[in-house]
């Protein structure tokens, strides 16, 4: 490379695009060109950025398999800040292989980080935690670094680990400040106060109060019944019932939670599971029926038995019953959470991440976006969708993440 190539590489790792184009700007040689479109995405320009980027690629062709898998992984990037997580998504893999061939530790392990950043971000904690588990942190340079353990704290943090997510948190703030990117800094910032921040709404049936992430994985640990509204599931200890699926059962599950040790008249379960206003005999069918299928899945936690009025909860082996709620209750909490990052995100991207179909996406941020919560800009595919400011999001509970047994 000569040596404005150079030059330009170097601004562009310290996080200064303008210094990069002084360089390059005027320049349509593949290098040039990959280094442009680098710059353009540092100044939020994604879209010229993804052009360059790949008409950089096929002036590389497969003559320079090195260089041509470096635009890839630049290119993956971006689809990632674009929260463009599917089709962008699918070179990365080849072109870590390439990059891994050839002895480019640092651009390998960098593609390594970006795929596990995706699996994070659709809850595929256990694949994302074995991708990281494979990079060798030292080979990554400190921007990327700080990346790397960025997603291992979100991924602790997700998994409701509060230690380890200290510590990583810790060193991408390192990372960050050895990098001196003012952005990165600011990323990091942001996920301390994120990882700071109240992750759930603790109520018992004397209180109700805000937890941290250590106070729920203190709970999550002890010998209480928690029903967890945040990721719907029903869990002691290690032992978890998600309910997901099943929003009729887990209605029923909460409403007897909110009330014990005491019992819930049968009137007020066929309100809250079926929002029926009286009791005939088709609803009291129903919640027969209901009760049965609930006695069944929780069958090795608690059983559920028949009160005079109606059914009251009683656990197995745990001592007590909690009802775990996110900070403030909000209708499609997990699109907020998501949106929350700051960073404007497709339907198909949030329903890849929910694990959802797109149309019922679409549907909730027309929802969110007639209540003043979601604003769309943007036509057909290119329409992204950004939170208006929330308070009290985003907790790491309702951000997604497999559970054992779903």
């Amino acid at each position: 490379m000569d040596s404005l190539i150079n030059a330009a590489a170097r601004a562009l790792a310290t996080g200064n695009p303008l210094a990069a184009l002084d360089r390059v700007a005027l320049r349509d040689d593949p290098a040039a060109l990959a280094l442009r479109g680098i710059a353009m995405a540092q100044l939020g320009d994604l879209v010229r950025a993804r052009e360059l980027l790949r008409r950089a690629a096929r002036a590389f062709g497969n003559r320079e398999p090195v260089a041509r898998a470096r635009c890839i992984v630049a290119e993956a990037e971006i689809a990632l800040v674009s929260r463009d997580l599917g089709e962008p998504m699918r070179g990365l893999d080849a072109a870590r292989a390439t990059l891994a061939a050839h002895a480019d530790r640092a651009n390998a392990a960098h593609a390594g980080y970006l795929a596990a950043r995706r699996l994070l971000l659709i809850g595929r904690l256990d694949d994302a935690a074995r991708m990281l588990e494979a990079i060798d942190p030292a080979v990554l340079p400190p921007a990327s670094r700080a990346g790397a353990w960025l997603v291992a704290a979100g991924i602790a943090m997700r998994r409701i680990e509060a230690a380890p997510a200290h510590a990583a948190l810790e060193r991408a703030s390192g990372a960050a400040c050895q990098a001196a990117i003012p952005a990165l800094i600011a990323e990091v910032d942001q996920a301390v106060r994120a990882f700071e921040a109240p992750a759930a709404r603790l109520v018992t049936r004397e209180k109700a109060r805000l937890l941290g992430l250590a106070e729920i994985e203190a709970l999550l640990a002890s010998d209480t019944l928690v029903v967890d509204a945040c990721r719907t599931a029903i869990r002691t200890g290690k032992s978890i019932v998600p309910l997901a699926s099943r929003p009729v059962l887990f209605a029923l599950a909460r409403a007897l939670a909110e009330a014990w040790p005491g019992d819930v008249t049968r009137l007020d379960l066929l309100k809250r599971a079926f929002r029926a206003r009286e009791a005939d005999e088709s609803h009291r069918a129903r919640l027969r029926v209901e009760i049965g299928r609930l006695r069944a899945v929780l069958e090795p936690l608690a059983e559920i038995s028949a009160t005079e009025d109606g059914f009251i909860l009683k656990p197995r082996t745990a001592r007590s019953v909690a009802l775990l709620l996110p900070p403030r209750e909000e209708a499609h909490a997990e699109i907020l959470a998501l949106l929350a990052d700051g960073e404007a995100w497709s339907s198909s991207a949030l329903a890849l991440a929910l694990d959802v179909s797109p149309r019922t996406v679409q549907r909730a941020l027309e929802g969110l976006a007639e209540a003043g919560k979601a604003d769309g800009f943007g036509r057909g595919r290119a329409r992204r969708w950004m939170a208006r400011q929330t308070p009290g999001f985003p907790t790491s509970l309702l951000l997604p993440a497999v559970l054992p047994g779903g």
